[in-house]
């Protein structure tokens, strides 16, 4: 399967972040102990020895293994970012490069921290134009928090990195005691006490000191099982941040800002002084003055650590580690730290950054390593909806040779109501993304654009068609929640506009209705002059069924040097038919005249007529620009395969002018030719003053309906 606003614009989506995962979600509705053939996406990247990628490789050039089973490739797709030519909107989003930077917000310094937001602002510059960008950040008592989805808006990105959550951006207070105790534990170690010239320690004051020293131990214990405890929580958060990653089709590549936690926690005790006095303790006997965690690490906080990264390496996220902290106030380096960070890195296939000059660099090297990717699609049979885990392993063949980086694996599918806000969040946004329509729920979209007057956004009515039993298959409960997604992309694969809705439906009242025809929408969206790809989603919210539709369409200038504009031709349709729902409104919105109206009674055209062969039907042609003259309307129908198999006729039969501003509208019928079943395309073509312009609209000719609404 395949399968911006901003954060914001992604939030939006938890109104319903079934878990893509690259996968084509079952034909069937009935989950329960179900088998089915699901499709994954494998993102594959070969390089050779010195980091360049390899070209020119076909499918027939790899092999794709579940454990020891051989599963067929049925899917190749090439994305080379060196190749001019490619739009954003367009690109598969399992080939798309993700980049989620996390800045570490409990164990970096605020300081540090806004120097940090430089740097990711360089990275995000140097990034290609499919390339999608998130921010989150993380604290010990919320864990990770998202301030942007994935989304290839720049500015976005760099509004997100400007504000990072400035509540959470605050000054935090240092531990003076820490501080005071450590001093003092010093002191004694040394024989002496503090305040200008060293002098002996007399018996009483090293008892005092003694005792003191005691308190200083249980102390610093305290604090280490305090700092345990905030890696735990650490590598626990992160862990359930890489399976919810998991959601997200493609490679994912986590820039990981931070100081990095002390990594003594996991490795014990770095200081051969701290070393040597603990042995020396245990050789006396003395062990309650040795500490064990501190001795030789935590084996629990290790084992957090794995799994953490484990869940990363499963769900295809590397982690690039950058120290933010640079040199301290002391002029040492952040060993510590930067141990953790390695450990990170590495684990993961990553890479850490220490110095914020070389990073875009740095990370300019990662990028043409990575600027080729290959898609294999795989169909692993009989996967269980349970989540689990399943390992994949690719090689070359045919004498190719080159070091592979590709999905280690992927997680089953699960159901919709076993996944939380943020799983159904990734998800759904993954689904949007994707450049096909996809998706068992029929649906069918029409969408036009209209001048409103003295501004230069048009008004875009969005009429959506839903299968009726497509979206009931499955169904649990009373209610039905439909979840309706509209997001309006340029070309540059920024979102211009969306619309989102979640309906409940009661189907005690409305499943006979459901049954018979379908559920239909309508709504809007404000767009700017330019080309757009539609991507409308419809999904039950209960099964995580969806039907994803993507509709090309342009919205013109509208001036009179641009010539006419001829909208879709629209096949008003009689009310009763559909479960009718209408958009809420959205905040402040401009009052915009009624755009469909035939006589100057209002009708919601049919975003897929059905006609009989032969049959004749009324249409609308909506235009502007056409001047007071004459128009000519001529007519063409094509088949599925893009040939033309009539001409077609429409008769006009009245024209309502709309003045300097309004459109003019055209009465007549159309007369479907004789055809066999299946969806057409009616082109249009009028010309008026010298000057031409073309729309189009499909249709189904009786007995292949189901099949036209659900893309086949």
């Amino acid at each position: 399967m395949r399968s911006g606003r901003v954060w914001g614009w992604m939030l939006a989506l938890a109104a319903g972040l079934a878990i893509g995962l690259g996968m084509a979600a079952p034909a069937a509705a009935q989950f329960s102990d179900t088998t089915d053939v699901v499709v994954v996406e494998v993102p594959v990247q070969v390089v050779t020895k010195d980091g360049q990628p390899v070209r020119g490789l076909t499918a027939a050039d790899f092999e794709v293994f579940e454990g020891r089973k051989k599963l067929p490739i049925t899917g190749f797709e090439v994305l080379d970012l060196e190749v001019a030519g490619e739009k954003p909107a367009d690109v598969p989003t399992a080939a798309r490069r993700h980049f989620l930077m996390l800045f570490d917000l409990s164990f970096s310094e605020p300081k540090s921290i806004i120097k940090a937001r430089e740097a990711a602002v360089d990275v995000v510059d140097s990034l290609h134009a499919t390339d999608l960008v998130a921010v989150a950040t993380y604290t010990e008592s919320t864990g990770p928090q998202l301030v942007l989805g994935f989304t290839p808006d720049r500015r976005q990105a760099k509004l997100a990195l400007d504000t990072l959550g400035l509540p959470q951006l605050v000054d935090r207070t240092p531990d003076p005691l820490r501080m005071v105790m450590s001093e003092m534990r010093d002191q004694v170690r040394r024989g002496t006490e503090g305040g200008g010239a060293e002098r002996p320690i007399g018996s009483r004051d090293a008892m005092v000191l003694e005792h003191l020293e005691s308190l200083t131990r249980e102390s610093d214990k305290a604090n280490q099982i305090v700092l345990q405890n905030k890696v735990k929580g650490l590598t626990r958060s992160f862990a359930d941040l890489a399976r919810l990653m998991n959601g997200v089709q493609g490679r994912k590549h986590v820039v990981y800002l931070s100081e990095g936690y002390d990594s003594s926690v996991l490795s014990g005790a770095v200081s051969d002084e701290e070393q040597a006095a603990m042995s020396e303790s245990a050789m006396s006997g003395n062990i309650w003055e040795v500490d064990s965690d501190k001795r030789y690490g935590n084996t629990s906080a290790t084992n957090d650590v794995e799994q953490m990264l484990e869940a990363f390496r499963r769900s295809d996220c590397i982690i690039q580690a950058v120290d933010i902290g640079g040199l301290r106030d002391s002029g040492e380096k952040n060993a510590r730290g930067r141990d953790a960070l390695i450990q990170m890195a590495r684990g993961t296939g990553g890479e850490i950054y220490e110095n914020f000059n070389d990073l875009s660099v740095a990370m300019g090297k990662m990028l043409t390593r990575t600027s080729v990717t290959y898609v294999l699609a795989v169909q692993p049979e009989k996967i269980a909806f349970d989540g689990a885990y399943h390992k994949l392993k690719v090689e070359l063949k045919n004498g190719k040779s080159g070091r592979l980086v590709h999905r280690p694996g992927f997680y089953a599918p699960t159901l919709a109501a076993q996944q939380n806000p943020m799983e159904r969040l990734f998800a759904t946004a993954s689904q949007v993304m994707g450049g096909e329509d996809s998706g068992p729920i029929a649906a069918s979209v029409m969408a036009a654009p209209f001048r409103t007057g003295g501004s230069e956004t048009a008004y875009v009515p969005v009429v959506i068609e839903v299968d009726g039993p497509g979206l009931l298959a499955g169904k649990q409960g009373a209610t039905l929640p439909a979840e309706i997604f509209v997001y309006a992309m340029d070309e540059g694969g920024s979102v211009q506009d969306y619309l989102t809705q979640t309906v409940g439906l009661d189907l005690g009242k409305v499943e006979g209705l459901l049954k018979q025809s379908g559920l239909k929408f309508f709504g809007h969206v404000d767009l700017p002059p330019g080309r757009y790809s539609l991507r409308v989603l419809v999904r039950n919210g209960a099964t995580g069924n969806y039907g994803l539709r993507v509709l090309p369409l342009e919205v013109p200038a509208f001036t009179q040097a641009g010539g006419p504009v001829l909208l879709p031709p629209f096949f008003p349709e009689a009310p009763g038919k559909w479960l009718m729902i209408r958009e809420q409104p959205r905040g402040e919105q401009k009052e915009v005249p009624y755009p469909f109206m035939l006589k100057d009674q209002p009708f919601i055209p049919s975003s897929m007529p059905v006609l009989g062969s032969g049959q004749e039907a009324q249409v609308s042609l909506v235009g502007y620009n056409l001047g007071s003259g004459d128009v000519q309307v001529r007519t063409q129908v094509f088949g599925a395969d893009g040939k033309e198999v009539a001409p077609g006729e429409i008769t006009v039969l009245g024209r309502e002018s709309g003045g300097a501003a309004g459109p003019d509208r055209m009465i007549g019928t159309f007369k479907a030719p004789n055809l066999q079943p299946g969806q057409y395309t009616l082109r249009v073509t009028l010309s008026a003053g010298g000057q031409a312009d073309t729309s189009s609209a499909s249709f189904v000719v009786k007995g292949a309906q189901a099949a036209a609404r659900s893309g086949k």
